[in-house]
């Protein structure tokens, strides 16, 4: 085009009526658009105000701009104190409620106002995950991540000790917290697109997305260590559980990151949502005593199904679960054999008791006692597993030994040892598996006990695994009887003991044992979980129904919790250990436990001893008629 056609074309109006003003504007100019003086105060980063962020007036004035300056329509909005935060959960028959009886203009206005919500959109950042895939995640949820105390998270083995033993096992809660917000953001979607209904909103959607995100916000060293193992030697009778600690974390990061502007920004009700959100992750703030009445704040009894999402406190079904079963089996090696997927596109939520409860199909009540059973798997064949519990026991007894002289730097600068910095979130917040490392390399000389120990599992000179027996139903080893096991085994002295003189001088100790109690279950002790869910058919899916195990299969468990005793002895001399090894076949004998393992070929002189331990009965009775034949062989020599 020639100077003289650019000059002679004519020059382009500004857009001025709302319909030119809608959406074809670049986004640089969609930021200047007419109604900018109401957005022009700043967001709590700094931004333009969010429409979100709008009080009545200006809600009021935007309306005016675009064509709704009915007075009795805009009094209305003033009269029911409507702002921009109710613009996600306006709907056409709150419109109406609030004086707006023409259908077409109530349309209308919904329009006009769900277009301003997409110009307005928020940005999703996505992250590349090995389990999931793409996953998107708010802003907000964002700004939860990149602060330090999620950040820490990072820095904490998801499966604490079993890394030694598990290569690939070296994944973090970091990632599975990721996982958990996605998966509770997915169900609780699902949820909302299948059953309107449930009056789900942007608000419910957020706050179980966060929860998710922050539940493991506690966990100190080497996750289940430092609460299962650590914390009740360092601290008998100390009343804590990392649950209550993310509690603690969650508000301290909210806190400390002056979040609340931007939890109000996206929408949240500071008060009521941030209990929500803590009560998702911890349970009711205030229980109450009668379990008739309802004792979360958060939400209503009308959402009770919200909190069976993160933390499934009834039935144990929960996205915790089902992201920690794909990813720890993903880095074991070992065959997932629940499929999440399946559930999530069964899940429906129906009345119970005049309560709400998430339900799933009646065909897909096999697939839940798969998921248990899946559950038990992973504990018995890498949780639990017996040298990774050994080297957790041993990180444990090499942190008692480095707690007095390891300090913590807090809040006001106060000092803290491992074993209290839980009582200071700021110190809490610099605890993570980089104190095994810290003990490690340490020049100070108090802690060379501890570094020993530590240098014997990379060494992998480790404690010795005498065997696994277990109690007779009813007979299982309580609490209270922890700290006599040990005191028992030394004083279960052989019948028979061997003649090898040196054998004779080993001398045992209560200290030279260790005795790991384990409880087995189904994730609610002896009781059955599947009980506790309802199903629905497909005749009728606004029924809830109850499955009992003989509906389902012979096949199933007849119990649902078992418990495991594993010996080790910290001596590793070949002589001690096998005097240990027969001190603990004889105690597996008093006490009336099975047999252990390998019970026939480290004790044979004394597994014949015990009848019900023989696996062939005819081996028994000539055992028996040997002993007889021996007796008599040496009563007949007494007399003579």
């Amino acid at each position: 085009m020639s100077n003289r056609s650019r000059e002679a074309a004519p020059k382009r109006a500004c857009p001025t009526s709302p319909a030119d003003d809608h959406g074809l504007h670049t986004p640089e100019k969609r930021s200047t658009t007419p109604f900018a003086e109401a957005r022009a105060a700043p967001g709590p980063s700094g931004g333009l105000l969010h429409p979100r962020e709008w009080d009545t007036e200006r809600l009021c004035a935007f309306l005016r701009g675009r064509g709704f300056g009915d007075a009795a329509l805009l009094r209305g909005f003033r009269e029911n104190s409507i702002t921009g935060s109710c613009l996600p959960y306006l709907t056409e028959s709150r419109l109406e409620k609030i004086g707006i009886q023409k259908m077409d203009v109530r349309v209308k206005i919904l329009n006009c106002l769900h277009k301003l919500a997409q110009s307005h959109a928020v940005i999703m950042k996505v992250f590349n995950d090995p389990i999931h895939g793409h996953i998107e995640m708010h802003p907000l949820l964002v700004k939860i991540i990149d602060t330090p105390q999620f950040q820490r998270l990072r820095y904490i083995k998801q499966l604490g000790g079993t890394y030694y033993v598990f290569p690939g096992a070296s994944h973090n809660r970091f990632e599975h917290s990721l996982g958990v917000s996605h998966l509770a953001g997915r169900l609780v979607r699902e949820l909302q697109e299948r059953q309107p209904e449930l009056d789900i909103n942007h608000r419910d959607i957020l706050c179980v997305q966060i929860a998710g995100l922050c539940h493991d916000l506690g966990h100190g060293p080497f996750s289940h260590m430092f609460d299962g193992r650590f914390i009740p030697l360092a601290r008998p009778g100390y009343p804590w559980k990392h649950e209550k600690a993310s509690v603690q974390m969650f508000e301290h990061l909210i806190t400390s990151n002056n979040l609340r502007p931007d939890m109000e920004y996206y929408g949240l009700q500071l008060n009521e949502d941030i209990d929500f959100i803590k009560e998702q992750i911890a349970g009711p703030i205030e229980p109450k005593k009668d379990d008739s009445s309802w004792s979360y704040q958060g939400r209503t009894a009308e959402k009770s199904f919200l909190y069976e999402i993160v933390a499934n406190k009834r039935s144990g079904i929960d996205v915790d679960k089902w992201d920690y079963f794909a990813r720890d089996c993903h880095h074991l090696g070992i065959q997932n054999n629940f499929d999440y997927e399946r559930f999530i596109k069964f899940a429906r939520v129906c009345q119970v008791k005049n309560k709400k409860h998430i339900c799933t199909r009646d065909k897909e009540v096999g697939n839940l006692y798969d998921m248990f059973h899946t559950r038990n798997c992973l504990h018995r064949r890498a949780y639990q597993h017996k040298v990774g519990n050994i080297i957790e026991t041993m990180i444990t007894d090499a942190f008692l030994k480095a707690d007095p002289y390891i300090r913590i730097k807090g809040s006001c600068g106060k000092e803290y040892k491992m074993s209290t910095a839980l009582e200071d979130m700021e110190a809490y917040t610099k605890l993570t598996d980089e104190i095994f490392l810290k003990i490690l390399h340490s020049d100070q000389p108090e802690l060379e006990d501890a570094q020993e120990i530590l240098r014997k599992i990379e060494r992998r000179d480790l404690y010795k695994y005498l065997g696994q027996t277990q109690p007779p139903e009813g007979k299982e080893i309580t609490k209270e009887q922890y700290d006599s096991l040990s005191s028992e085994i030394v004083a279960s002295k052989p019948a028979k003991f061997p003649e090898d003189a040196e054998l004779k001088a080993v001398v045992l100790k209560a200290e030279d044992f260790i005795v790991d109690v384990i409880n087995m279950d189904y994730g609610m002790k002896e009781k059955n979980p599947v009980n506790n869910v309802r199903f629905y058919c497909k005749s009728d899916i606004t029924k809830a129904i109850k499955i009992t195990k003989e509906q389902v299969s012979k096949l199933l468990p007849e119990k649902f919790a078992e418990q495991l005793i594993r010996v080790y002895c910290k001596k590793t001399d070949e002589k001690i250990i096998c005097i240990a090894t027969k001190h603990f076949i004889q105690w597996c004998i008093n006490k009336d436990f099975t047999k252990p393992q390998d019970g026939d070929v480290v004790a044979p002189e004394l597994t014949p001893l015990k009848r019900d331990w023989n696996d062939d009965e005819d081996d028994y009775q000539h055992n028996s008629k040997e002993n007889t034949n021996s007796s008599k062989i040496r009563n007949r020599l007494f007399n003579d």
